[in-house]
């Protein structure tokens, strides 16, 4: 019998299928078409059905893919200060806030997710699960799909820990990176999972820190590629995160997105 990846990159594959993405349902099997994060979300027409809201076009206005736009608002995180729940569903990413993308809900993650087999690996586990650690003391979930084809797709959480605990969160998952690039196993969530080896990716410059990083899994023996942005700013963390099921490349995080998250958290 073929190991299964993490529950995580079959959450993804229900937004690949034109769904909201919810963290902790079950989606893809041995049986379906492999994408990534794209398939049937190139009908963008069919996004309002997935609860995915388009901004109004303003191509004109448009600034290029690698500026945040100019005419969000900061939320004050910078100084290390405890967002609320209201400021945290305020400071996310939202309709308009950058042209390239509708936004969508995302449901909040089940209380039981995967655990890493070796100590060292938990914090990666952690943000599997969508519940990176240390524990936020709010949350905020979202799903955000290209409005040209409807690629990208990308999922987003914001956490607010203070600055002490948002530091730690950073530290730990480098940390993590480091000592679990051989891979690990976790059991819970969906079933057991495997993922072969992790690795660290380059990350533009945003807010107060930044770490990218990819997770193999394994689905049905072929390798899937995750990957995961983290930007801190002050006491905040924004996780973005998007799979690849077509092939082994490693899929991509635009930045236009992590630069606009931490303007509107400044």
């Amino acid at each position: 019998m073929r190991k299964r990846t993490a529950s995580m990159a079959r959450r993804i594959t229900l937004a690949a299928a034109g769904t909201a993405l919810a963290l902790g349902l079950a989606g893809a099997c041995g049986g379906e078409a492999k994408t990534d994060g794209r398939g049937a979300a190139d009908q963008p027409a069919k996004q309002a059905d997935a609860g995915i809201s388009t901004p109004p076009s303003r191509s004109s206005q448009s600034p290029r893919p690698s500026q945040p736009q100019p005419d969000v608002t900061g939320a004050g995180a910078s100084g290390g200060r405890v967002l609320t729940q209201a400021e945290l569903d305020q400071a996310i990413l939202a309709a308009g806030d950058v042209a390239e993308f509708g936004v969508g809900p995302m449901d909040a993650p089940p209380p039981q997710g995967e655990t890493a087999d070796r100590p060292e690996c938990l914090p990666l586990t952690a943000v599997i699960n969508g519940k990176p650690e240390p524990l936020a003391k709010a949350a905020s979930y979202r799903q955000l799909v290209g409005t040209k084809d409807g690629r990208p797709a990308v999922s987003e959480f914001l956490t607010t820990h203070g600055a002490q605990g948002a530091s730690t969160l950073l530290s730990r998952l480098r940390a993590a990176v480091t000592a679990c690039a051989d891979g690990f196993t976790a059991t819970g969530g969906d079933g057991p999972s495997t993922y072969t080896d992790v690795k660290r990716l380059s990350a533009p410059e945003a807010g107060d820190d930044t770490l990218a990083y990819q997770v193999t899994g394994d689905f049905e023996g072929d390798p899937v590629p995750l990957v995961f942005h983290v930007v801190r700013v002050g006491g905040t963390v924004a996780t973005f995160y998007t799979a690849n099921f077509e092939d082994a490349r490693t899929p991509q995080v635009p930045p236009v997105l992590l630069l606009t998250q931490a303007a509107k958290l400044t």
